[in-house]
């Protein structure tokens, strides 16, 4: 028996809309990529020339959606899935998920109220730097890791008039990259303990951080996560010391540069990373390569296809999004008070 189609719905067509959902949406067999939120019609029509366009507000109560993805600035996320979970949607939110912890708890509410699904789109966990820090760790190659290090580090010395770099709330450098680092951390050590976090605004004329750095805090080890709009060098986006070893990596994952060229999630060079870093054995110095890991985000959105047809849960539910903003609130607390907040259930998977 053949099964209905998931009809999908996207909230915005800003970079994050065009680069990243709509490609993905229109790539997964099972899913109908059918009408977009948005303003700009013409801009939507020129790529997806079969698909609705109407506004956001429409969009959310449209009796032939059963999927609401919002990719609108930080600010709406709350209010459009809440509207879109009440009129009987299934909800996925672009990172961040909601501006702080509270919005993500009463949306986690609002879901279950409804029973609908509800996720975050922490689409980098299907990147190869993260598959392959999962492939070392699970390995043991490294005996007991100590350290993780993750970069998102980026030369923009330029400020630009966009809504991300103007204050208010939910704008800045640390919003934008933090939540996904913080989900890396989590999905691949747990929840921590404590953290230390710091923000800064570097540039000329900068009016929103553009300059961030946290210290999780573990049992057994810390992680370091950084961002900056001013690092021309290239230092390894991914590191994790171990009392056996270390793994490094170099370079970003290819899925985001491909996706703007336009090519399709169902292209077969998609994804592929001939870059599995490097393992270094800290007995010998020995220096080989680690095995490469494929990306392929379109398994993000497979997983919520199959959430919506079975009612088995998502790669990433609604408690994963409330785990990151809870961490990520802690981070600001931190940063504006200029000390260690601790965490509630902190992890002892390290233990």
């Amino acid at each position: 028996m053949t099964m209905q189609p998931v009809r999908a719905a996207l909230l915005g067509f800003g970079y994050a809309g065009r680069t990243f959902h709509a490609p993905l949406l229109e790539a997964v067999e099972g899913i109908a990529f059918s009408l977009v939120g948005s303003s700009r019609p013409d801009d939507v029509h020129a790529l997806y020339p079969n698909v609705r366009v109407s506004s956001a507000q429409d969009a959310v109560v449209d009796p032939e959606i059963d999927l609401v993805v919002i990719a609108t600035p930080n600010d709406s996320h709350f209010p459009l899935a809440a509207a879109a979970l009440r009129a009987g949607k299934h909800v996925v939110v672009d990172k961040p998920f909601t501006l702080n912890l509270q919005e993500a708890k009463d949306l986690q509410q609002i879901a279950n109220e409804h029973n609908r699904i509800l996720s975050v789109f922490h689409n980098r966990r299907w990147e190869s730097e993260i598959k392959g820090a999962r492939e070392v760790l699970q390995s043991g190659v490294l005996g007991q890791v100590t350290h993780y290090e993750l970069h998102m580090d980026r030369f923009r010395p330029n400020v630009r008039q966009r809504w991300r770099e103007d204050p208010g709330p939910g704008a800045g450098l640390w919003f934008d990259l933090g939540p996904h680092m913080i989900d890396a951390s989590v999905y691949l050590f747990g929840m921590p303990q404590a953290i230390q976090g710091s923000l800064a605004t570097l540039r000329h004329g900068g009016k929103t951080d553009d300059w961030g750095h946290a210290v999780l805090h573990y049992p057994h080890m810390r992680i370091v996560l950084n961002a900056s709009l001013l690092v021309a060098g290239t230092g390894p986006r991914s590191t994790l010391h171990g009392t056996a070893g270390t793994w490094m990596k170099y370079g970003a994952d290819p899925q985001e540069p491909q996706l703007q060229s336009g090519m399709s999630p169902n292209d077969p060079a998609f994804g592929i990373d001939p870059d599995g870093g490097v393992i270094i054995n800290g007995a010998t110095g020995e220096i080989t390569p680690a095995t490469p890991q494929r990306g392929c985000q379109q398994k993000y959105y497979e997983s919520i296809r199959d959430a919506i047809r079975t009612g088995a849960a998502p790669a990433i539910n609604a408690q994963d999004a409330v785990n990151v903003m809870t961490v990520l609130d802690a981070f600001y607390l931190s940063a504006r008070e200029g000390r260690t907040v601790p965490l509630p259930h902190g992890s002892n998977q390290q233990e």
